[in-house]
């Protein structure tokens, strides 16, 4: 009889047998989880540094800090350049008018494609060069040298012919970066300049037949 007693005493007292028991070990338990999960974050943060960001954005390459210097200037400068260039594009291309509309807005949409295509590879070779690269609207106004337009009427040829100068001055200002390129050996940059040099010529052939002998109308 004493040992049934003990055994039942010994049964009871088990957690999950007893509902006394039960809402205890629920509710200790419960405190238990939150408790260790503000452990295991206060151990982290103790035992494990979190990684500092870098102070400075000089990513390693062979190329000396004077050629980094100027390529990553002249990259910049076309890099801005493309972005006013861009945004011009499609400028005209918007505001286009006159008989032959269709034709010069989806020539200049075009162009409009090409141009911020370059926008990209343009940036990230300055980046893989260590340099750093333009950062905003404000960047791009203060380093592009081609002029904007922003006047309330354009005449579908002055379009033509304003969009031509500037990528004939887009493509020698690529040339004059091409040379740079050569002088410190950076041959991946100069490659890009060379399909984009090849584009602009593109653009500025198009631009002047398309103008080529035409009134203010475009005819």
């Amino acid at each position: 009889m004493r040992k049934l007693l003990k055994t039942n005493r010994t049964s009871n007292s088990r957690p999950g047998t007893n509902p006394r028991h039960v809402a205890l070990a629920r509710h200790t338990g419960t405190a238990r989880r939150v408790e260790t999960a503000d452990e295991v974050g206060m151990a982290r943060e103790g035992t494990v540094p979190r990684k500092s960001l870098p102070e400075s954005l000089d990513t390693p390459t062979d190329l000396s800090k004077e050629a980094v210097a100027a390529l990553a200037k002249s990259i910049n400068r076309l890099l801005a350049d493309a972005f006013a260039l861009y945004l011009k594009t499609k400028n005209f291309h918007w505001h286009m008018s006159g008989p032959h509309f269709r034709d010069y807005h989806l020539l200049l949409d075009e162009h409009s494609d090409q141009i911020f295509a370059t926008t990209d590879p343009l940036a990230e070779r300055v980046r893989k060069l260590g340099a750093k690269t333009l950062r905003s609207i404000g960047d791009i106004s203060r380093t592009q040298r081609l002029s904007d337009n922003d006047a309330e009427f354009v005449s579908p040829r002055d379009m033509l012919l304003e969009l031509m100068r500037d990528n004939k001055a887009m493509a020698q200002a690529m040339r004059e970066t091409h040379e740079l390129c050569d002088e410190h050996e950076d041959v991946a940059t100069a490659s890009i300049l060379e399909v984009f040099i090849d584009e602009t010529e593109r653009r500025t052939w198009f631009l002047f037949e398309a103008s080529r002998d035409a009134d203010d109308t475009g005819h």
